[in-house]
């Protein structure tokens, strides 16, 4: 089985245009490549929002907390096929419907490893019940939680370096989906509580595509 840091990744440009591939290794080397990716938010009947911490022996973030799972999707595969590949293997989660919900372009550098990720991070939301049983792997995630969305947020504007520098983002884009994925609909930001968060956190850059 080839490792996850020499599978291939799809080189794209600022428009999600495919341009070419590299490994996972290549595209992560600064002064990274721009490349296909997937984040998976997925919220439970209660609206809850499940975050996972990344493993320890991650080279990118480690033990950070993320959204639920994150990938790439080899050249040429489906967001969705990829992302639901990734919550079978990284938390045990099958047979859940996954819908697109925008694209966040960002890059952040991790400054413990010097790794970047460069990233087309196309945003997938899907609704889960709030008893479902999660199978993680080690390797991959050290830990889980469920959080509501008012107490994710306060947690990303007070300490935004416990969390990946994506998340604010991803979350962001889910966020203005709300009105249109029912999935998404617990995300939605009461006029009176103010925006969501935009962009990225821990020394990172993006925007919403």
């Amino acid at each position: 089985m080839v490792g996850r840091e020499a599978q291939f990744v799809e080189l794209v440009d600022a428009d999600g245009a495919a341009t070419g591939s590299c490994t996972v290794a290549e595209a992560h080397t600064a002064p990274g490549r721009l490349h296909r990716a997937f984040s998976v938010m997925l919220l439970d009947d209660l609206g809850r929002v499940l975050v996972q911490q990344r493993a320890a022996v991650k080279t990118r973030f480690a033990l950070r907390w993320a959204n639920a799972c994150c990938g790439h999707p080899a050249p040429g595969q489906s967001v969705v096929d990829a992302a639901a590949q990734r919550l079978v293997e990284e938390i045990g989660v099958r047979e859940v419907d996954l819908h697109p919900a925008g694209v966040y372009l960002y890059r952040a550098e991790d400054p413990r490893t010097g790794r970047v990720e460069h990233e087309y991070d196309h945003v997938v939301v899907g609704r889960v019940p709030a008893d479902l049983p999660l199978r993680r792997d080690p390797d991959e995630v050290a830990d889980v939680r469920w959080l509501a969305p008012d107490r994710l947020r306060a947690d990303l504007a007070g300490d935004p370096d416990r969390y990946s520098p994506w998340l604010a983002g991803v979350l962001a884009v889910a966020t203005d989906a709300a009105g249109r994925l029912a999935e998404a609909a617990a995300l939605a930001v009461p006029p009176a509580g103010g925006a969501a968060p935009a962009g990225s956190t821990a020394g990172g850059s993006g925007r919403r595509a």
